[in-house]
Protein backbone atom coordinates (compact mmCIF):
# COMPACT_ATOMS: atom_id res chain seq x y z
CA UNK A 1 0.00 0.00 0.00
CA UNK A 2 2.81 2.39 0.92
CA UNK A 3 4.73 1.60 -2.27
CA UNK A 4 1.63 2.12 -4.44
CA UNK A 5 0.77 5.41 -2.72
CA UNK A 6 4.32 6.75 -3.04
CA UNK A 7 4.68 6.13 -6.77
CA UNK A 8 1.04 7.02 -7.57
CA UNK A 9 1.42 10.41 -5.91
CA UNK A 10 4.74 10.98 -7.69
CA UNK A 11 3.24 10.27 -11.13
CA UNK A 12 0.13 12.37 -10.41
CA UNK A 13 2.19 15.39 -9.37
CA UNK A 14 4.49 15.05 -12.41
CA UNK A 15 1.45 14.70 -14.70
CA UNK A 16 0.07 17.93 -13.22
CA UNK A 17 3.22 19.68 -14.40
CA UNK A 18 4.92 20.21 -11.04
CA UNK A 19 8.73 20.39 -11.12
CA UNK A 20 10.35 17.02 -10.49
CA UNK A 21 11.90 18.19 -7.20
CA UNK A 22 8.54 19.39 -5.86
CA UNK A 23 6.81 16.19 -7.02
CA UNK A 24 9.43 14.07 -5.24
CA UNK A 25 9.21 16.05 -2.02
CA UNK A 26 5.40 16.26 -1.88
CA UNK A 27 4.87 12.56 -2.61
CA UNK A 28 7.43 11.64 0.06
CA UNK A 29 5.99 13.98 2.69
CA UNK A 30 2.40 12.88 2.12
CA UNK A 31 3.39 9.21 2.23
CA UNK A 32 5.27 9.68 5.50
CA UNK A 33 2.45 11.71 7.06
CA UNK A 34 -0.29 9.24 6.10
CA UNK A 35 1.49 5.93 6.65
CA UNK A 36 4.22 6.73 9.20
CA UNK A 37 2.30 9.42 11.12
CA UNK A 38 5.37 11.57 11.66
CA UNK A 39 5.10 15.18 12.83
CA UNK A 40 5.92 18.08 10.53
CA UNK A 41 8.89 18.92 12.77
CA UNK A 42 10.39 15.47 12.28
CA UNK A 43 9.76 15.73 8.54
CA UNK A 44 11.69 19.00 8.29
CA UNK A 45 14.52 17.36 10.23
CA UNK A 46 14.54 14.38 7.85
CA UNK A 47 14.57 16.72 4.83
CA UNK A 48 17.66 18.41 6.29
CA UNK A 49 19.39 15.18 7.34
CA UNK A 50 19.05 13.62 3.88
CA UNK A 51 21.12 16.36 2.27
CA UNK A 52 23.88 16.88 4.87
CA UNK A 53 26.18 14.13 3.56
CA UNK A 54 29.79 15.34 3.55
CA UNK A 55 30.34 13.99 0.04
CA UNK A 56 27.65 16.31 -1.36
CA UNK A 57 29.66 19.34 -0.23
CA UNK A 58 31.83 18.77 -3.32
CA UNK A 59 28.96 19.81 -5.60
CA UNK A 60 28.84 23.59 -4.88
CA UNK A 61 32.63 23.80 -5.09
CA UNK A 62 32.80 22.01 -8.46
CA UNK A 63 30.02 24.28 -9.74
CA UNK A 64 31.92 27.37 -8.54
CA UNK A 65 35.20 26.18 -10.03
CA UNK A 66 33.48 25.45 -13.36
CA UNK A 67 31.93 28.94 -13.35
CA UNK A 68 35.31 30.60 -12.85
CA UNK A 69 36.81 28.47 -15.63
CA UNK A 70 33.93 29.22 -18.02
CA UNK A 71 33.90 32.95 -17.33
CA UNK A 72 37.66 33.26 -17.10
CA UNK A 73 38.56 32.29 -20.66
CA UNK A 74 39.96 28.82 -19.92
CA UNK A 75 37.62 27.22 -22.47
CA UNK A 76 38.82 29.59 -25.22
CA UNK A 77 42.47 28.68 -24.61
CA UNK A 78 41.70 24.94 -24.50
CA UNK A 79 39.88 25.23 -27.85
CA UNK A 80 42.84 27.04 -29.39
CA UNK A 81 45.20 24.30 -28.17
CA UNK A 82 42.93 21.51 -29.44
CA UNK A 83 42.59 23.19 -32.84
CA UNK A 84 46.36 23.61 -33.12
CA UNK A 85 46.78 19.86 -32.60
CA UNK A 86 43.92 18.51 -34.76
CA UNK A 87 42.65 21.28 -37.01
CA UNK A 88 44.65 20.19 -40.09
CA UNK A 89 42.79 16.85 -40.40
CA UNK A 90 39.68 16.60 -42.57
CA UNK A 91 36.93 17.41 -40.10
CA UNK A 92 39.73 18.50 -37.77
CA UNK A 93 37.87 21.52 -36.40
CA UNK A 94 35.04 19.23 -35.23
CA UNK A 95 37.59 16.75 -33.81
CA UNK A 96 39.30 19.62 -32.02
CA UNK A 97 35.92 20.62 -30.59
CA UNK A 98 35.45 17.11 -29.18
CA UNK A 99 38.97 17.22 -27.72
CA UNK A 100 38.21 20.64 -26.22
CA UNK A 101 35.06 19.17 -24.64
CA UNK A 102 37.20 16.38 -23.17
CA UNK A 103 39.64 18.90 -21.71
CA UNK A 104 36.92 21.15 -20.33
CA UNK A 105 35.02 18.15 -18.94
CA UNK A 106 38.12 17.40 -16.88
CA UNK A 107 37.77 20.72 -15.07
CA UNK A 108 34.01 21.39 -14.99
CA UNK A 109 32.13 18.22 -13.92
CA UNK A 110 28.99 19.33 -15.74
CA UNK A 111 27.60 18.41 -19.16
CA UNK A 112 25.52 21.57 -19.85
CA UNK A 113 28.44 23.73 -18.71
CA UNK A 114 30.71 21.95 -21.20
CA UNK A 115 28.25 22.51 -24.05
CA UNK A 116 27.82 26.17 -23.09
CA UNK A 117 31.53 26.93 -22.64
CA UNK A 118 32.82 25.13 -25.73
CA UNK A 119 29.75 25.35 -27.98
CA UNK A 120 29.37 29.12 -27.65
CA UNK A 121 32.80 29.48 -29.28
CA UNK A 122 33.23 26.55 -31.69
CA UNK A 123 29.80 26.17 -33.31
CA UNK A 124 29.99 29.61 -34.95
CA UNK A 125 33.64 28.94 -35.83
CA UNK A 126 32.77 25.65 -37.54
CA UNK A 127 29.98 27.30 -39.53
CA UNK A 128 32.38 30.03 -40.73
CA UNK A 129 34.86 27.29 -41.74
CA UNK A 130 32.29 25.62 -44.01
CA UNK A 131 30.57 23.13 -41.71
CA UNK A 132 26.79 22.82 -41.73
CA UNK A 133 25.22 24.28 -38.59
CA UNK A 134 23.33 21.07 -37.81
CA UNK A 135 26.56 19.06 -38.10
CA UNK A 136 28.41 21.37 -35.70
CA UNK A 137 25.53 21.52 -33.22
CA UNK A 138 25.02 17.74 -33.18
CA UNK A 139 28.71 17.13 -32.51
CA UNK A 140 28.86 19.56 -29.59
CA UNK A 141 25.60 18.30 -28.04
CA UNK A 142 27.00 14.79 -27.83
CA UNK A 143 30.62 15.68 -27.02
CA UNK A 144 29.35 17.87 -24.19
CA UNK A 145 27.99 14.77 -22.45
CA UNK A 146 31.61 13.91 -21.59
CA UNK A 147 31.24 16.54 -18.87
CA UNK A 148 29.67 13.96 -16.54
CA UNK A 149 31.82 10.97 -17.58
CA UNK A 150 35.36 12.35 -17.49
CA UNK A 151 36.27 13.15 -13.86
CA UNK A 152 35.52 15.20 -11.91
CA UNK A 153 31.81 14.57 -12.30
CA UNK A 154 28.96 16.01 -10.24
CA UNK A 155 26.75 13.04 -11.16
CA UNK A 156 29.40 10.60 -9.86
CA UNK A 157 29.52 12.53 -6.57
CA UNK A 158 25.74 12.15 -6.24
CA UNK A 159 25.90 8.42 -7.04
CA UNK A 160 28.69 7.97 -4.49
CA UNK A 161 26.61 9.72 -1.82
CA UNK A 162 23.48 7.70 -2.66
CA UNK A 163 25.20 4.29 -2.60
CA UNK A 164 28.18 4.95 -0.30
CA UNK A 165 30.55 4.04 -3.13
CA UNK A 166 34.05 5.57 -3.20
CA UNK A 167 33.95 8.78 -5.26
CA UNK A 168 37.69 8.41 -5.88
CA UNK A 169 37.18 4.99 -7.48
CA UNK A 170 34.28 6.34 -9.55
CA UNK A 171 36.41 9.22 -10.80
CA UNK A 172 39.21 6.86 -11.82
CA UNK A 173 36.70 4.48 -13.45
CA UNK A 174 35.48 7.30 -15.70
CA UNK A 175 38.90 8.08 -17.20
CA UNK A 176 39.24 5.23 -19.74
CA UNK A 177 35.55 5.23 -20.84
CA UNK A 178 35.67 9.03 -21.22
CA UNK A 179 38.78 8.96 -23.40
CA UNK A 180 37.42 6.01 -25.42
CA UNK A 181 34.10 7.76 -26.09
CA UNK A 182 35.89 10.92 -27.16
CA UNK A 183 38.03 8.91 -29.60
CA UNK A 184 34.96 7.12 -30.97
CA UNK A 185 33.27 10.45 -31.66
CA UNK A 186 36.43 11.65 -33.45
CA UNK A 187 36.49 8.52 -35.62
CA UNK A 188 32.82 9.04 -36.50
CA UNK A 189 33.60 12.67 -37.41
CA UNK A 190 36.50 11.59 -39.64
CA UNK A 191 34.26 9.13 -41.49
CA UNK A 192 31.45 11.66 -41.88
CA UNK A 193 33.86 14.43 -42.92
CA UNK A 194 35.09 12.34 -45.86
CA UNK A 195 31.50 11.79 -47.00
CA UNK A 196 30.67 15.52 -46.80
CA UNK A 197 34.10 16.59 -48.16
CA UNK A 198 34.63 19.02 -45.30
CA UNK A 199 37.67 21.27 -45.86
CA UNK A 200 40.87 21.01 -43.82
CA UNK A 201 42.35 23.83 -41.76
CA UNK A 202 45.94 24.95 -42.30
CA UNK A 203 48.45 22.91 -40.29
CA UNK A 204 49.70 24.77 -37.22
CA UNK A 205 53.46 25.10 -36.90
CA UNK A 206 55.24 23.54 -33.94
CA UNK A 207 55.83 26.96 -32.27
CA UNK A 208 52.09 27.70 -32.60
CA UNK A 209 51.20 24.35 -30.99
CA UNK A 210 53.66 24.94 -28.16
CA UNK A 211 52.41 28.49 -27.65
CA UNK A 212 48.77 27.33 -27.51
CA UNK A 213 49.72 24.53 -25.11
CA UNK A 214 51.56 26.97 -22.86
CA UNK A 215 48.59 29.37 -22.82
CA UNK A 216 46.21 26.57 -21.78
CA UNK A 217 48.62 25.04 -19.26
CA UNK A 218 47.11 26.73 -16.20
CA UNK A 219 43.69 25.26 -16.99
CA UNK A 220 45.12 21.82 -17.72
CA UNK A 221 47.03 21.84 -14.42
CA UNK A 222 43.67 21.79 -12.63
CA UNK A 223 43.17 18.21 -13.84
CA UNK A 224 46.54 17.24 -12.35
CA UNK A 225 45.75 18.99 -9.08
CA UNK A 226 42.33 17.35 -8.66
CA UNK A 227 43.21 13.80 -9.66
CA UNK A 228 46.80 13.89 -8.41
CA UNK A 229 45.68 15.24 -5.05
CA UNK A 230 42.96 12.62 -4.62
CA UNK A 231 45.01 9.60 -5.66
CA UNK A 232 48.16 10.90 -4.01
CA UNK A 233 46.31 10.91 -0.70
CA UNK A 234 46.69 14.68 -0.25
CA UNK A 235 42.95 15.39 0.02
CA UNK A 236 39.52 13.80 -0.35
CA UNK A 237 37.30 14.39 -3.42
CA UNK A 238 35.30 16.94 -1.40
CA UNK A 239 38.45 18.81 -0.38
CA UNK A 240 39.68 18.55 -3.99
CA UNK A 241 36.53 20.38 -5.11
CA UNK A 242 37.28 23.23 -2.70
CA UNK A 243 40.90 23.39 -3.87
CA UNK A 244 39.68 23.43 -7.49
CA UNK A 245 37.35 26.37 -6.81
CA UNK A 246 40.12 28.42 -5.18
CA UNK A 247 42.61 27.53 -7.94
CA UNK A 248 40.08 28.41 -10.69
CA UNK A 249 39.47 31.80 -9.03
CA UNK A 250 43.22 32.47 -8.83
CA UNK A 251 43.82 31.52 -12.49
CA UNK A 252 40.84 33.47 -13.87
CA UNK A 253 41.52 36.65 -11.87
CA UNK A 254 45.30 36.85 -11.37
CA UNK A 255 46.89 34.67 -14.10
CA UNK A 256 44.75 35.02 -17.22
CA UNK A 257 43.13 38.26 -15.95
CA UNK A 258 40.05 37.65 -18.08
CA UNK A 259 37.87 38.11 -15.01
CA UNK A 260 37.95 41.37 -13.05
CA UNK A 261 37.58 41.34 -9.29
CA UNK A 262 34.44 43.44 -9.68
CA UNK A 263 32.84 40.59 -11.69
CA UNK A 264 33.55 37.92 -9.02
CA UNK A 265 30.36 38.62 -7.00
CA UNK A 266 28.32 37.98 -10.17
CA UNK A 267 30.04 34.62 -10.68
CA UNK A 268 29.40 33.72 -7.05
CA UNK A 269 25.73 34.66 -7.40
CA UNK A 270 25.29 32.62 -10.58
CA UNK A 271 27.01 29.62 -8.98
CA UNK A 272 24.83 30.03 -5.90
CA UNK A 273 21.66 29.95 -8.02
CA UNK A 274 22.74 26.73 -9.76
CA UNK A 275 23.79 25.17 -6.44
CA UNK A 276 20.50 26.01 -4.71
CA UNK A 277 18.51 24.59 -7.62
CA UNK A 278 20.56 21.39 -7.71
CA UNK A 279 20.63 20.91 -3.92
CA UNK A 280 16.85 21.41 -3.75
CA UNK A 281 16.45 18.55 -6.24
CA UNK A 282 18.94 16.43 -4.29
CA UNK A 283 17.29 17.08 -0.91
CA UNK A 284 13.83 16.10 -2.19
CA UNK A 285 15.16 13.09 -4.09
CA UNK A 286 17.05 11.88 -1.04
CA UNK A 287 13.87 12.24 1.02
CA UNK A 288 12.14 10.05 -1.59
CA UNK A 289 15.01 7.56 -1.32
CA UNK A 290 14.67 7.67 2.47
CA UNK A 291 11.03 6.59 2.20
CA UNK A 292 12.03 3.78 -0.17
CA UNK A 293 14.71 2.57 2.23
CA UNK A 294 12.52 2.86 5.33
CA UNK A 295 9.84 0.74 3.70
CA UNK A 296 12.50 -1.75 2.48
CA UNK A 297 11.27 -1.30 -1.09
CA UNK A 298 14.73 -1.76 -2.73
CA UNK A 299 15.34 -4.93 -0.72
CA UNK A 300 11.91 -6.32 -1.61
CA UNK A 301 12.46 -5.63 -5.32
CA UNK A 302 15.96 -7.15 -5.12
CA UNK A 303 14.66 -10.32 -3.48
CA UNK A 304 11.90 -10.62 -6.10
CA UNK A 305 14.24 -10.21 -9.07
CA UNK A 306 16.84 -12.58 -7.61
CA UNK A 307 14.00 -15.04 -6.98
CA UNK A 308 13.18 -14.96 -10.68
CA UNK A 309 16.65 -16.28 -11.42
CA UNK A 310 17.47 -13.37 -13.75
CA UNK A 311 21.17 -13.50 -14.72
CA UNK A 312 23.33 -10.40 -14.45
CA UNK A 313 23.40 -9.69 -18.21
CA UNK A 314 19.60 -9.62 -18.41
CA UNK A 315 19.39 -7.38 -15.36
CA UNK A 316 21.86 -4.92 -16.95
CA UNK A 317 19.77 -4.91 -20.13
CA UNK A 318 16.70 -4.00 -18.07
CA UNK A 319 18.71 -1.32 -16.25
CA UNK A 320 19.77 0.26 -19.53
CA UNK A 321 16.23 0.29 -20.93
CA UNK A 322 14.86 1.75 -17.68
CA UNK A 323 17.50 4.48 -17.53
CA UNK A 324 17.17 5.40 -21.20
CA UNK A 325 13.43 5.93 -20.74
CA UNK A 326 13.92 7.84 -17.48
CA UNK A 327 16.55 10.05 -19.13
CA UNK A 328 13.96 11.26 -21.62
CA UNK A 329 11.86 12.83 -18.87
CA UNK A 330 14.07 13.60 -15.86
CA UNK A 331 17.26 15.37 -14.88
CA UNK A 332 20.28 13.08 -14.17
CA UNK A 333 20.62 13.91 -10.48
CA UNK A 334 16.99 13.01 -9.78
CA UNK A 335 17.31 9.74 -11.70
CA UNK A 336 20.40 8.72 -9.76
CA UNK A 337 18.83 9.48 -6.40
CA UNK A 338 15.57 7.69 -7.19
CA UNK A 339 16.86 4.61 -9.00
CA UNK A 340 20.32 4.01 -7.51
CA UNK A 341 18.93 2.91 -4.10
CA UNK A 342 16.64 0.46 -5.94
CA UNK A 343 19.17 -0.92 -8.44
CA UNK A 344 22.19 -1.01 -6.14
CA UNK A 345 21.03 -3.84 -3.81
CA UNK A 346 19.99 -5.97 -6.79
CA UNK A 347 23.37 -5.44 -8.46
CA UNK A 348 25.13 -6.44 -5.25
CA UNK A 349 23.20 -9.70 -5.00
CA UNK A 350 23.95 -10.48 -8.66
CA UNK A 351 27.67 -9.83 -8.15
CA UNK A 352 27.83 -6.64 -10.23
CA UNK A 353 30.51 -4.22 -9.07
CA UNK A 354 29.14 -0.98 -7.58
CA UNK A 355 31.64 1.14 -9.52
CA UNK A 356 30.75 -0.62 -12.79
CA UNK A 357 27.04 -0.01 -12.14
CA UNK A 358 27.80 3.66 -11.46
CA UNK A 359 29.57 4.15 -14.80
CA UNK A 360 26.76 2.32 -16.64
CA UNK A 361 24.27 4.71 -15.04
CA UNK A 362 26.40 7.74 -15.98
CA UNK A 363 26.67 6.65 -19.64
CA UNK A 364 22.90 6.14 -19.76
CA UNK A 365 22.40 9.61 -18.32
CA UNK A 366 24.78 11.03 -20.93
CA UNK A 367 22.39 9.76 -23.58
CA UNK A 368 19.49 11.26 -21.64
CA UNK A 369 21.16 14.68 -21.93
CA UNK A 370 20.64 14.59 -25.71
CA UNK A 371 17.23 12.87 -25.73
CA UNK A 372 14.05 14.95 -26.02
CA UNK A 373 11.87 16.19 -24.45
CA UNK A 374 14.03 17.04 -21.40
CA UNK A 375 17.60 16.68 -22.74
CA UNK A 376 19.45 19.57 -21.08
CA UNK A 377 22.19 19.71 -23.71
CA UNK A 378 19.57 20.20 -26.42
CA UNK A 379 18.22 23.30 -24.67
CA UNK A 380 21.70 24.73 -24.11
CA UNK A 381 22.65 24.19 -27.77
CA UNK A 382 19.34 25.68 -28.90
CA UNK A 383 20.03 28.77 -26.81
CA UNK A 384 23.51 29.12 -28.34
CA UNK A 385 22.49 28.65 -31.98
CA UNK A 386 18.89 29.86 -32.04
CA UNK A 387 17.84 26.59 -33.69
CA UNK A 388 14.48 25.07 -32.62
CA UNK A 389 14.73 22.20 -30.12
CA UNK A 390 13.35 19.77 -32.72
CA UNK A 391 16.10 20.73 -35.18
CA UNK A 392 18.78 20.36 -32.50
CA UNK A 393 17.39 16.92 -31.56
CA UNK A 394 17.55 15.80 -35.21
CA UNK A 395 21.11 17.11 -35.50
CA UNK A 396 22.17 15.21 -32.36
CA UNK A 397 20.54 11.90 -33.36
CA UNK A 398 23.26 10.47 -35.69
CA UNK A 399 25.97 11.09 -33.10
CA UNK A 400 23.81 9.65 -30.34
CA UNK A 401 24.07 6.30 -32.15
CA UNK A 402 27.78 6.35 -31.23
CA UNK A 403 26.82 6.81 -27.58
CA UNK A 404 24.33 3.92 -27.73
CA UNK A 405 26.94 1.58 -29.23
CA UNK A 406 29.41 2.70 -26.58
CA UNK A 407 26.82 1.97 -23.86
CA UNK A 408 26.58 -1.67 -24.98
CA UNK A 409 30.37 -2.05 -24.89
CA UNK A 410 30.75 -0.45 -21.43
CA UNK A 411 27.88 -2.54 -20.04
CA UNK A 412 29.21 -5.92 -21.10
CA UNK A 413 32.97 -5.31 -21.01
CA UNK A 414 33.49 -4.28 -17.37
CA UNK A 415 37.29 -4.30 -17.75
CA UNK A 416 37.03 -0.95 -19.57
CA UNK A 417 35.61 0.57 -16.41
CA UNK A 418 37.34 -1.42 -13.68
CA UNK A 419 40.90 -1.91 -14.96
CA UNK A 420 42.21 1.44 -13.72
CA UNK A 421 40.46 1.45 -10.29
CA UNK A 422 41.58 -2.16 -9.68
CA UNK A 423 45.13 -1.18 -10.56
CA UNK A 424 45.22 1.74 -8.15
CA UNK A 425 43.03 0.59 -5.24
Amino acid sequence: MTIAALFLLLFIFMALGLPVAVALGLSSLLTILVFAHDSLASLSLKLYETSEAYTLLAIPFFILGGSFMTTGGVARRMIRFANALLGHFRGGLAMASVFACMLFAAVSGSSPATVAAVGSIVIAGMVRAGYREDFATGVICNAGTLGILIPPSIVMVVYGAATETSVGQLFMAGVVPGILLGLLLMVAIAIRARTLDIPRQPRASLPEVLRAGRDSLWGLLLVVIILGGIYGGVFTPTEAAAVAAVYAFFVAVFVYRDLKLSAVPGVLLDSGRVTVMLMFIIANALLFAHVLTTERIPQAIAETIVGWGMPAWQFLLVVNLLLLVAGMFMEPTGIILILAPILFPIAQQLGIDAVHLGIIMVVNLEIGMVTPPVGLNLFVASGITGMPITAVARAALPWMMVLLGFLVVVTYVPAITLALPNLLF
